[in-house]
């Protein structure tokens, strides 16, 4: 089911765990989500069609009205698009203030791989990770 479309008030999502993905991802990488789907309730979004706003919102108000055990998040690596699911994921938590445990998946030319939250908080400030860190004075 796609995060925007669920029912906030369901007794499906009592002590839920959360797998949220990229919409894509299915025509191309069925065997990862698959993979990580076990136990979990897929809440599928694309940030081609919605604004992080919205999508961070929704997850926000589901972490507030909810007991939401953990989520993990999966993406294409490399897409700006889906880079924002990681970085909603983590704000909405941050919002919520929830002590709410986050993986963070990818996919890179077909093999998974698990970043860390500190890692998806980094991308949000490129000067962190510049290598060379030339000042403008």
């Amino acid at each position: 089911m796609e995060l925007l479309s669920i029912d906030m008030g369901s007794k499906n999502f009592s002590n839920a765990r959360i797998l949220l993905y990229g919409k894509c991802l299915p025509q191309q990488f069925e065997r990862f989500l698959q993979k990580l789907s076990k136990g979990r309730i897929l809440l599928a979004a694309c940030l081609q069609e919605h604004h992080m706003d919205n999508l961070g919102f929704k997850l926000a108000t589901l972490l507030t009205y909810q007991t939401i055990k953990d989520i993990a998040v999966l993406t294409i690596d490399g897409s700006p698009h889906c880079l924002q699911l990681h970085l909603l994921a983590e704000q909405a938590k941050t919002i919520t203030r929830k002590d709410l445990p986050i993986r963070h998946f990818v996919i890179e030319e077909g093999k998974l791989f698990e970043v860390t939250s500190e890692t998806v908080k980094k991308a949000r400030h490129l000067s962190c990770i510049q290598v060379n860190k030339p000042k403008i004075k």
